[in-house]
């Protein structure tokens, strides 16, 4: 913290307002329902994007970064407009425009950013940059918005001004989460519920082992499942496909006839809703083992049905089990990115070293292995 503080004066010339922090995230369970209007269970991890912020009144944004190439950027605010940038730069842009577009008087400001979220991991990284930006301006020019309003913000930022389809997960997480807690989150009506969730307490570790293999949301393969999921529930007649009851699947997949996407589109997202209800349920009874199996099942959903995964993701998954792991899936967007383990601390180190082994046997890029520990969201630290 002290070192972005320093690095803002030998950039700007004087001392940061304030310094502030937001973290990535991972899903535990609930891949892809967000725009479906369904459920998810994120929680926040250690690792943060940081940023120190002083207010400017000439309309004028300066953005630095110290993980990227090159000095700083300036930007005029009333030239932002959407899809102009494709550098990192779109994501604290995109922030401050959503704020101005929602008539909130952001009249500039300077910048230094630092994050250690993985990018291109699936750990949302860029939710991470967005949000702190948006929680440091919320501070610096007393906008008095809430959280849930902030992350709203931080995701119009991200579908409109950078162009990525995303739903509201990432940015709830990384604005609303808290340490030891699971978030329950109601995308559809962002009702919140904080699920405690400290692993470390019953003897077991959440792994997340990051592929190496990078993935952009950008992208059309993510564009293209939202729209399948889109006409799926047009199809059926429902606003979302949040509105198609589990118990009333197999009739709803019925009336999809032989419309193979469609149909495995809306089995995935009816029945995700489903597992991370029944998670909830577990984690409150105090069955934590036992979400084991139901985060497999969500692996092969999204596998077989949305089919998102990839050859890495896949050997994580069987490996870990194969190695004796609780359960396994993929987490975030897809091809490519992470996958989390939940394993009994005494298997961490046996899972890990048959991961790393069977990734060298198979020649592909050696996996980043860490530990997940349910953290704090977003917070002003100076």
């Amino acid at each position: 913290m002290e070192q972005v503080q320093r690095s803002f004066v030998e950039l700007y010339g004087t001392e940061p307002e304030g310094v502030w922090s937001a973290p990535g995230r991972v899903n535990l369970i609930g891949e892809h329902t967000d725009y479906n209007d369904g459920f998810v269970m994120p929680f926040a991890l250690p690792h943060t994007a940081v940023a120190a912020v002083s207010r400017r009144t000439d309309g004028v944004l300066r953005l630095h970064s110290g993980d990227v190439e090159g000095g700083v950027v300036e930007l005029r605010l009333d030239e932002l407009a959407p899809e102009s940038d494709r550098n990192w730069t779109a994501y604290p842009a995109g922030v401050v425009w959503a704020l101005r577009e929602a008539g909130h008087p952001v009249t500039g400001a300077d910048v230094h950013l630092t994050s250690t979220v993985p990018a291109g991991a699936g750990l949302s990284s860029s939710a991470a940059l967005e949000v702190v930006v948006a929680l440091a301006l919320n501070d610096l020019f007393e906008l008095g918005l809430q959280r849930w309003q902030l992350a709203r913000l931080c995701q119009r930022a991200e579908n409109v001004y950078v162009g990525a389809p995303t739903g509201i997960m990432d940015q709830t997480a990384s604005a609303c989460c808290e340490s030891g807690h699971a978030l329950f989150l109601d995308t559809r009506d962002l009702s919140q519920k904080q699920i405690p969730f400290d692993l470390a307490a019953e003897g077991m570790v959440l792994l997340v082992v990051d592929t190496q293999v990078k993935h952009s949301h950008s992208e059309g393969e993510y564009g293209k499942r939202r729209a399948g999921c889109e006409r799926g529930a047009a199809l059926l007649g429902v606003d979302a496909l949040r509105d198609v009851p589990y118990g009333e699947l197999d009739a709803a997949l019925e009336r999809l006839g032989d419309d193979e996407e469609a149909v495995r589109l809306v089995r995935h997202v009816v029945t995700e809703d489903e597992r991370v209800e029944k998670v909830v349920a577990l984690l409150e009874s105090g069955e934590t083992r036992a979400i084991g199996p139901v985060l497999v099942a969500g692996h092969a959903s999204l596998r077989d049905d949305f089919r998102i995964s990839c050859p890495e993701l896949d050997l994580v998954v069987d490996t870990a089990l194969a190695s004796g792991a609780l359960g396994a899936r993929m987490t975030g967007g897809g091809f490519g990115g992470s996958a989390i383990v939940l394993a009994e601390a005494s298997d961490v180190e046996t899972i890990t070293k048959a991961v790393e082994e069977a990734f060298a046997a198979a020649e592909f890029t050696a996996p980043r292995v860490f530990e997940a520990v349910p953290s704090a969201g977003a917070r002003r630290l100076v």
